[in-house]
């Protein structure tokens, strides 16, 4: 009676927040062990902000009003390594048809591996904003603690995108084109909105107007984590 009650046919596939947390913790601990999409994250990302310095030579005026705008597109152009990796890994060890057969509910495989993105995303950022402060000579009128959060919900934001799309483009040929071209488009309001509230805390926000983009970034996630969740479990059928 043990034996049967033991067994894979008659085991409960794991809930929704516990094959979660294993799809997390596997992703986290395989970058951890290897490192090299973060080494390829942070070494990207901190060229591209670099290569815009230069771009602009000694123009410190333009340099410190555009700043944000830089700040955030090294971490959209560096999202796209993490974010093709993320199922070029299980599709290579053929570790997605695993949780299939282990009926792991589809949604938990994107919300962990959106969670994951978001982790890598929101560390690049923490690295990033001491040198683009230090880069760009610019001065923060607003708590620090204010600038992480902000990186924080823009990185949920694409990782939430930037997850469905992967998956979409993993069976691609050209995967690595293709999702640039499906991702950034709709990135566009994340990207605004993360300058815009980026921006206040270099600048000072004397009109008030940081709770407007805070609560525009807050929309996107919505809008973006919930088709995620619902449209997901369809794109994996065929992946």
């Amino acid at each position: 009676m043990t034996l049967l009650q033991d067994s894979p046919a008659t085991r409960k596939p794991p809930g929704l927040l516990a094959a979660t947390l294993v799809v997390l913790r596997k992703d986290l601990l395989i970058e951890w062990r290897t490192r090299a999409r973060l080494n390829a994250l942070v070494f990207f990302a901190i060229s591209t902000l670099l290569l815009f310095s230069f771009a602009l030579g000694a123009n410190t005026t333009a340099l410190r009003q555009h700043a944000a705008g830089y700040f955030w597109l090294a971490i959209i152009f560096a999202s796209i390594l993490s974010l093709s990796e993320s199922f070029r890994i299980e599709g290579e060890n053929h570790a997605l048809e695993g949780l299939k057969l282990a009926a792991i509910d589809a949604r938990a495989v994107f919300i962990g591996k959106a969670l994951g993105n978001t982790v890598l995303l929101w560390g690049l950022g923490i690295v990033l904003a001491p040198l683009s402060i230090a880069v760009f000579d610019l001065k923060v009128k607003m708590s620090l603690w204010a600038l992480f959060g902000i990186i924080g919900i823009g990185s949920m934001a694409i990782s939430a995108a930037g997850t469905f799309y992967s998956a979409i483009a993993s069976n691609a040929r050209a995967r690595d084109v293709l999702l640039p071209i499906l991702l950034f488009p709709v990135l566009v309001p994340v990207i605004i909105s993360s300058v815009g509230a980026t921006a206040l805390i270099f600048e000072g926000d004397p009109m008030g107007q940081m709770r407007s983009w805070t609560g525009m970034l807050g929309v996107l996630n919505v809008i973006y984590w919930a088709l995620g969740l619902v449209l997901f479990p369809r794109i994996t059928e065929d992946i």
